[in-house]
Order: C-alpha cells, then sequence, then structure tokens
C-alpha cells in the first residue's frame, strides 16, 4: 500500500510517500512559507531534486496540489497517478482524552478535534487545516488517518496524570498531564523489543527522546506508564529553548519584578529558555559542544544540566516500574551524539548499566551500545514515526 504520510504546521507542510509492504520511502520534501513567498521541496531516489522559491502556495491546498503534482511528475515522479496514493495519515498533536489510539477520520473524528483545539491552539488548527485540504484536492475516497502524538500516553494510571490542583480543573477543565512523543516512544520500543528478541509485553523500556524538544517515557509490557512532557510540551527536561520543569512560584516572581503579562512569561518559558538560556550560545546541541569544547563554562553547565535531567528521569522511571531491561537513545541528539549517551549513562552502573565505548562511538544506527554483561541493555535507535503513521494508516485505511 502507498500511504501519503502529512504533517502540517501553520505556515508549513511536511510529507512522505512510503510504501507500506517494503516500508520504502518513495519521496519527501517540505512545503514552507505556506501563505507568505512559498518554499517548495522534493526529493525522490534516482530522481532529480526539487528546490524551488517563490512557489504560488497561498493556502495548505495549493500545497497539497504541489505535492501532488510532483509525484506524478513525468520526469521526477514516483507514482504515475494520484489514484496509486492509497491512504493519506495525519499527524495531530493533540487528541486530548477522547482518542487512546489512531482513528480513521470521518465527521466525528473531525468534530472531536475541533472539541480539542483549546488543548494545543498552536498545532490542532494547523493539523485540521491539512486534513481539509487534502480532503479538498484528494477528494473525500480517499481514506484519512489521524495519529496522535499524546495516544500512547492514554495507559498512562491516573496516580501517573492527574495534578496536585482542585481535582474540579481535571474534570471541568481537562488539565492533566497528556505527553508528547507519544508514535516516536511507541516505533522504538516496539524495535528495541525485536532488537532484544523478547516480547514487549515482558519488557520493562525507558525511552529518550532526545533533541530540540526532549521527553522519556516509562513504557511497561508496551504501554506507557508516565512520561516527561505534561499538560504540553513544556515540561519535563531543559530542552533547546524550553524551561522544562520549573517552580510556578518563579514565574509570578519574575513577572512582578520586570512587568511581564502572562503571554510573555510563556514565551519566556518556550522561546528564550532550556540549553539556550543558561548557555547564551544555542539551542542546537552541535553549537553548544563545539563551544563546550572551547571551553565555554556556562555552555558546559546547560549541556550538564541536561545530561542531569535525562539522568535524574530514568532512575525515577526504573524505580516507578520496579526495575528496567533497556534504556533506548532516539531522537536528533539520543541518535547522534555519543558524548552525551556516555555522559548520561555515566553513574548508573550502580542499577546495572555498563556501556561498551567502542559500540557507542556510531550515528544515526540501530544499535545495542551497552557492554555484553551489562545487566540494564542500552540501544540506540533511530526513531521512524512517518513509518509509524504509514503502517498504522494502512492497517485502518
Amino acid at each position: 500500500m502507498k500511504v501519503l504520510v502529512i504533517n502540517a504546521g501553520s505556515s508549513s507542510l511536511k510529507y512522505q510517500l512510503l510504501d507500506t509492504n517494503s516500508q520504502e520511502v518513495l519521496a519527501k520534501g517540505l512545503c514552507e512559507r505556506i501563505g507568505i513567498d512559498g518554499k517548495f521541496t522534493y526529493k525522490a531516489p534516482g530522481k532529480p531534486t526539487v528546490d524551488a522559491a517563490d512557489v504560488a502556495m497561498p493556502t495548505h491546498a495549493e500545497a497539497i496540489q504541489a505535492v501532488l503534482a510532483a509525484l506524478v511528475d513525468p520526469l521526477g515522479g514516483v507514482i504515475s497517478s494520484m489514484s496509486e496514493i492509497d491512504a493519506v495519515g495525519h499527524r495531530v498533536v493533540h487528541g486530548g482524552e477522547t482518542f487512546a489510539r489512531s482513528v480513521r477520520i470521518d465527521d466525528r473524528v473531525m468534530a472531536a478535534l475541533e472539541e480539542n483545539v483549546p488543548l494545543a491552539p498552536l498545532h490542532n488548527p494547523a493539523n485540521i487545516t491539512g486534513i481539509k485540504a487534502c480532503t479538498a484536492v484528494m477528494g473525500p475516497g480517499v481514506p484519512q488517518v489521524a495519529v496522535f502524538d499524546t495516544a500512547f500516553h492514554q495507559t498512562m494510571p491516573p496516580v501517573a496524570y492527574v495534578y496536585p490542583l482542585p481535582y474540579e480543573y481535571y474534570q471541568q477543565d481537562k488539565v492533566r498531564r497528556y505527553g508528547f512523543h507519544g508514535t516516536s516512544h511507541r516505533y522504538v520500543t516496539h524495535r528495541a523489543a525485536d532488537m532484544l528478541g523478547k516480547p514487549i509485553e515482558a519488557l520493562k523500556l525507558i525511552s529518550c527522546h532526545l533533541g530540540n524538544g526532549s521527553s522519556i517515557a516509562a513504557v511497561s509490557g508496551g504501554k506507557s506508564v508516565d512520561t516527561s512532557m505534561g499538560f504540553t510540551p513544556l515540561a519535563g527536561l531543559p530542552m533547546g529553548t524550553r524551561s522544562g520543569d520549573l517552580d510556578a512560584g518563579v514565574l509570578e516572581y519574575l513577572m512582578s519584578r520586570h512587568g511581564m503579562d502572562i503571554k510573555e512569561m510563556v514565551s519566556v518559558l518556550n522561546k528564550k529558555s532550556g540549553v539556550l538560556g543558561v548557555s547564551g550560545v544555542s539551542s542546537d546541541f552541535r553549537d553548544l559542544c563545539a563551544a563546550r569544547d572551547s571551553g565555554n563554562d556556562r555552555v558546559a553547565l546547560a549541556l550538564d544540566m541536561f545530561n542531569y535531567g535525562v539522568k535524574k528521569y530514568i532512575g525515577a522511571y526504573a524505580a516507578a516500574m520496579g526495575g528496567v531491561d533497556a534504556i533506548i537513545f532516539t531522537a536528533g541528539v539520543g541518535e547522534n551524539d555519543a558524548d552525551q549517551r556516555m555522559a548520561i549513562a555515566s553513574g548508573l552502573e550502580f542499577m546495572g548499566v555498563k556501556m561498551d565505548p567502542d559500540a557507542n562511538a556510531i550515528r544515526g544506527k540501530e544499535a545495542i551500545i551497552s557492554a555484553i554483561d551489562s545487566k540494564v541493555k542500552v540501544l540506540l535507535i533511530p526513531t521512524n514515526e512517518e513509518l509509524m503513521i504509514a503502517l498504522d494508516t494502512a492497517e485502518l485505511a
């Protein structure tokens, strides 16, 4: 089955066309600056690459049309007609408590997505726009499936997701821990079970999705039982520009001291904090590692804080699950930075972690990077959210 995977943002649209039988990426690219001056990229193995500016894409519908035109182009295309696309899978950020799994999109689902907009006002409207654009361009006869970032974490018990606030805020306003990166955590934990040759139902796993946005998940028996992100993706670890967990009293103090309103404060927490805020240099971990190696102490502190935060969550989740069989590193930092992985694993020997420096000296490849005699296995698994979305879509279409 050929599945078109769409990840729509407010002014962008990422896409991949995958063959779910071979799990091959046939083509991929990005539509940027939708509604402004339009930039379109397209890549397919063995075909001419397209990298075009000033492409007329006033709305997401025109962006979808540009994608389809590239896919069927006689010179660079990978399919002969649009009819070869069997289904479309959409990444949707927030499913609230409504969706605990991926679903085929119908009017009922669209109504529920609209109801969940207040939980993700920056992301869900863009996801909805992408779905509507696909329907407008491809017609209602092409099956569409929604795959939610939050769905995997709907197996968390109340002790993990209820906040210690007046309970009516949960009952009336749905304020609770939701968690994100669920599609990534689900993919890598299932791959881990395959690599270890054990049923996922028998494993206790800690998945570390580490990048500009980072989250940790405790996965017991294939089900998420806790995760570091919360009501929003702001919670948990210090990230590229996000603060992570913070004493809420700090907000009142700083707002009063600097005359900030809540919007200004939230902007600081989301866009000016994390490793960028501490280092004063960059939110890109590659830049930070280079600056640290040049002797920048603030950068070193920012990286140490990040690694310390990951280590604390690993310890906490091992305790919460009553043990751990394997720790997984994934996403940009987790997949590509051997030094960061080693720094995080260092000091975890007491719980049975023993790294193999030679095995760890790789980038972006599936591998067991712990020593042969390590009681707790450590795995590097490149995430593949698009493939997970495509497989879910093929199953439901």
